[in-house]
């Protein structure tokens, strides 16, 4: 789209991004008119108190929700634009998506998950690319082994590969460390650190943890369906201080 208000470095955008559920007197507002924008080979933390929007503006930006009014951008591609079939291939070229739960396919190898979704494109991994995303998350020695013969941190590694494994322009993480211990949680949040600083990768993440939230580069903070504020290069502590703010 020759209109698209994206500069060359700019990953995603929202603009005005507005979404209702209900109507009359049980209308929601769970977006009041978004606009936010994030970079490319940076990593972005999206938090905000409970029901603030934040999951709603994240699944809308990747194109898993659609909104009632506004705009969304992947790159220049203005996602309303797109039939059904032609978003599905952007989520599947352009899109990597690590969740909570680790959506892992139980009856498949480590390996067998990360490439899954190249498999299902009918696409080739690059070899030296997977071999690298591998090493860089420890999973060498794991790589035959089935999800339920590995730890909730393993797992997840398996999830964060898979997300990285086919390049994609950004990856979308809904509280990715939420069922996991401090220590793998931790480890988690540091590849993906390792991934934007080291791979280039574009992250955005969804979180409740200021803790995790201060590996991030910026913090854009919701409440009531609205951007309200955002913090460069956080620490843990500012983090809570304007959570404690919004709440």
């Amino acid at each position: 789209m020759n209109d698209a208000p994206v500069s060359v470095d700019t990953a995603a955008l929202a603009v005005e991004a507005t979404k209702i559920y209900g109507e009359g007197d049980t209308e929601v507002r769970a977006l009041d008119g978004i606009d936010a924008y994030f970079e490319q080979g940076r990593f972005t933390a999206i938090m905000g108190p409970s029901g603030s929007g934040k999951s709603t503006l994240m699944h809308c930006l990747a194109g898993l929700d659609t909104l009632s009014g506004g705009q969304v951008y992947i790159g220049a591609t203005d996602l309303s634009s797109l039939s059904e079939r032609d978003l599905t291939l952007l989520r599947r070229d352009k899109v990597g998506f690590v969740f909570q739960a680790f959506n892992l396919v139980p009856t498949l190898s480590a390996l067998e998950n990360i490439t899954l979704p190249m498999d299902l494109a009918g696409d080739d991994p690059d070899e030296a690319w997977l071999n690298h995303v591998v090493d860089t998350v420890g999973l060498a020695d794991r790589l035959t082994h089935l999800p339920n013969e590995l730890s909730g941190g393993q797992q997840q590694r398996v999830a964060v590969s898979r997300a990285l494994a086919s390049r994609p322009e950004i990856i979308f993480a809904d509280e990715p460390t939420g069922n996991l211990d401090s220590t793998s949680g931790n480890e988690i949040l540091q590849f993906m650190r390792d991934a934007v600083d080291n791979l280039g990768q574009t992250i955005v993440m969804v979180t409740h943890d200021p803790l995790a939230a201060a590996f991030a580069d910026r913090v854009i903070f919701l409440a009531d369906g609205k951007v309200v504020d955002e913090l460069l290069d956080p620490t843990a502590e500012q983090v809570l201080d304007h959570m404690k703010q919004l709440h």
